[in-house]
């Protein structure tokens, strides 16, 4: 599955404002608790993207000059851009794993098979530890711009945090896990290994997901330290 970069109506408008932003997101939250799988997560990350250039115009205009609201969030946006990046390495890493995964499964190494499930297991809860250093709470209030910033960061926390959900179940739910099902029935490793390599092309569009979102984040921090000096 390719990552394409899929187009909503913030883009199309010749200026997005709040009152859009904020319907963008409120969909956008209640589409990830029916959140189900993989695919849906990456969705969720592609709309992410397009709800943040929304937000990059509306930090860009004239009147936002919110001066030390923007502080607390500031800070958190650095946490942000923290997880963002390292999330990114350890989707590398897994789809990695996974490849080796592969190879193993080939070879009928069940040794090497259940070790490469288990750095698997390891990088993920590795990656679950970093959630829980960071701040989700809304830091700053009393102007609309600053509220959707910290709404958008949470958005952002919450979708990378349910990417980490699905990508452990995926190998660690004992009656469904792709991998469980082929190291217990070895004629069905030709249909696991296809099932691996879905679920390799899923994080690599978690990646690539993740890559955009930390290129917006960028800009839009660019920004409010422009404003922040001005």
């Amino acid at each position: 599955m390719a990552f394409h970069q899929r187009s909503i109506s913030l883009p199309s408008r010749p200026q997005a404002n709040e009152v859009e932003v904020e319907q963008e997101l409120l969909s956008l939250e209640a589409s990830i608790s029916s959140s189900t799988t993989i695919s849906m997560v990456c969705d969720a990350l592609r709309r992410l993207g397009d709800i943040y250039n929304g937000v990059e115009e509306i930090v860009g205009l004239p009147s936002n000059q919110v001066g030390k609201l923007l502080d607390g969030e500031m800070e958190c946006s650095l946490e942000l851009l923290d997880l963002c990046s390292t999330m990114q390495e350890i989707f590398v890493e897994m789809k990695a794993i996974i490849q080796e995964l592969q190879m193993s499964l080939r070879k009928g190494d069940d040794v090497a098979t259940q070790a490469k499930i288990q750095s698997y297991l390891r990088l993920a809860k590795k990656a679950k530890k970093h959630f829980r250093r960071t701040t989700k709470k809304a830091t700053s209030a009393g102007c609309g711009m600053v509220m959707l910033l910290t709404k958008a960061r949470e958005m952002s926390i919450s979708i990378l945090e349910s990417s980490v959900h699905f990508l452990s179940k995926e190998i660690d739910s004992p009656k469904q896990s792709l991998v469980s099902k082929a190291f217990h029935k070895k004629k069905a490793v030709v249909c696991e290994e296809e099932q691996l390599q879905a679920l390799e092309c899923s994080i690599g569009d978690l990646e690539n997901g993740a890559g955009h979102m930390f290129r917006k984040l960028v800009q839009i921090r660019v920004s409010l330290l422009n404003i922040l000096s001005s």
